[in-house]
């Protein structure tokens, strides 16, 4: 197992208005190894986050009237700093949230993606031109920012999910507030260094850490215009319900899933099943998009189930800091608890337990929260909540079905609606699957997992409220306007309205 503690530690400081403030209120500690302490961090209050709203409000009228195109070539500048830094940036996320060195390096590459496409569309259309049913009159369409945001992400994706949110925000003329994951501050710490590296102005961006309280002060404060959210559902459920009673608020959420993959009787075997594997137990399961269940064709179910858990069963789980290995620990020891009572609950509802899932005590785990995988078969039946509800560990369920149709009543069976993939050689099948299932993000003959920054990031149902993330992100966190140019010396009117009295 390769060393884990061998960084200094972070010195944890809010930014507000460009001033760093420093404060020892919370420790980040490695999930693979709880004697490394990544840093101490300062817990934001209501009055911390109220000043780093503050701050955010001050700078906007100034950075609105930059040049879109020159907000834009700050992102340049980010982007070279991110591609120096990426390997420090992977390390210490590796440390610090326990993926696998190799995925936090995709992920950081993932980032620069997001930071690439936004200077690129510094420079492409931020409107329409429509034709008006007046032939001396102009009109366009426009977009324009809405002001303030509040950025509140999930540790899971500690760099690469803020700069989804961040990038958009920033490049179409709103300010932030981000407020990282307190599981994961020094990541998003290094994200605000950058930004100031590369040379955003002091209150265009603003870092507050700590827990649902300044979340939720910040949710709460009428100067914010837009909540950006990634994680649970009664979180972002929240998060909405308070919004709710501010006039001049937006909220794009994304909030969970129980994602599955529909393996076809004419499925590829080894596709199948590395897509099974790669969806359920990457990241430790611990991807909004991670698939919970593998819905199988029953010809194939007992051939796929031994081949699933033999490929399961062989799985290297230890240190992030390998690259060997294919997962790591997961992110709390309340986690572990919650993941080991859904194992339990799978057995007391019925399930043939295919793989069981236990916590890994060696002498290269026993420090961390390490869990091996969890495979059991169970039918679709009525109330059974190992199915239906969100687990965020290695859980998967193997539910057989006799026909598309079943497949899909099945796959829609949950609250939730993010991503699927079907595993098919059928052009009709694919069809059939787009077109029944309620999802955000679908795949064929891929994993369920692996998204790209220039594709819309959002579900349906308890996973997302219409505002997806990433490219997507872009109609959130601007409004349109419309704007009307007479060209004429008279006013003519659209719908024939006239000006003339008495008509």
């Amino acid at each position: 197992m390769a060393a884990i503690s061998t960084s200094a530690r972070v010195t944890g400081k809010h930014l507000i208005a460009g001033r760093w403030l420093p404060g020892e209120d919370f420790a980040s500690s490695s999930p693979a190894d709880r004697d490394d302490v990544i840093g101490v961090f300062p817990a934001g209050t209501a009055q911390t986050a109220g000043e780093a709203v503050g701050a955010a409000r001050a700078a906007y009228p100034a950075w609105r009237r930059m040049s879109r195109i020159l907000r834009a070539e700050l992102f340049d500048n980010l982007a070279q700093l991110v591609k120096r830094d990426t390997d420090d940036i992977a390390r210490l996320m590796a440390r610090e949230c326990g993926k696998v060195i190799t995925e936090c390096r995709a992920e950081v590459v993932e980032g620069l993606h997001m930071i690439q496409y936004v200077f690129g569309s510094g420079r492409m259309p931020t409107g329409e031109v429509l034709a008006s049913e007046i032939a001396e009159k102009d009109a366009f369409v426009r977009r324009k920012p809405w002001g303030v945001a509040a950025v509140i992400t999930p540790w899971n994706f500690p760099f690469a999910v803020p700069l989804w949110m961040l990038g958009p925000s920033l490049v179409e003329g709103n300010t932030v507030v981000f407020k990282p994951s307190e599981d994961t501050p020094a990541v998003g710490q290094r994200i605000v260094e950058l930004f100031l590296e590369a040379g955003f102005p002091a209150g265009v961006v603003n870092l507050v850490h700590g827990d649902g309280v300044v979340g939720e002060s910040l949710v709460r404060d009428a100067d914010v215009n837009l909540v950006l959210f990634t994680g649970s559902w009664d979180v972002g459920s929240r998060i909405q319900q308070i919004s709710a009673g501010l006039p001049d608020r937006i909220v794009a959420a994304e909030m969970g899933s129980k994602s599955a993959v529909i393996v076809c009787a004419d499925a590829r075997p080894d596709l199948a099943v590395n897509a099974a594997i790669i969806s359920a137990f990457k990241t430790s399961g611990q991807r909004c998009v991670s698939a919970g269940r593998v819905l199988v064709h029953e010809s194939i179910l007992d051939r796929f189930s031994r081949e699933l858990v033999a490929r399961a069963s062989r799985l290297r789980i230890g240190s992030p800091l390998d690259a060997g290995n294919f997962t790591g620990p997961v992110i709390h020891a309340e986690s572990a608890e919650k993941v080991e009572r859904y194992n339990a609950l799978s057995k007391e509802e019925g399930a043939e337990i295919l793989l069981e899932g236990t916590r890994l005590t060696d002498a290269a785990t026993a420090r961390g929260n390490f869990l091996s995988p969890h495979i059991y078969r169970i039918e679709a039946k009525p109330g059974v909540r190992c199915v239906r509800e969100e687990v965020f560990g290695p859980h998967l369920a193997v539910i057989p079905f006799r026909d598309n149709e079943e497949a899909a009543r099945i796959y829609n069976d949950t609250p939730f609606g993010l991503s699927m993939a079907v595993i098919t050689e059928d052009y009709r099948a694919m069809r059939f699957f787009r077109e029944e299932c309620e999802f955000g993000m679908g795949y064929v003959n891929l994993p369920c997992i692996g998204a790209e920054v220039h594709l819309p990031f959002g579900g349906v149902k308890k996973s997302g409220n219409g505002h997806p993330s990433a490219a997507g992100l872009v109609e959130a966190v601007t409004h349109k306007v419309s704007w009307t140019v007479n060209h004429g010396v008279e006013i003519r009117m659209a719908q024939g309205l006239t000006t003339e009295e008495g008509r």
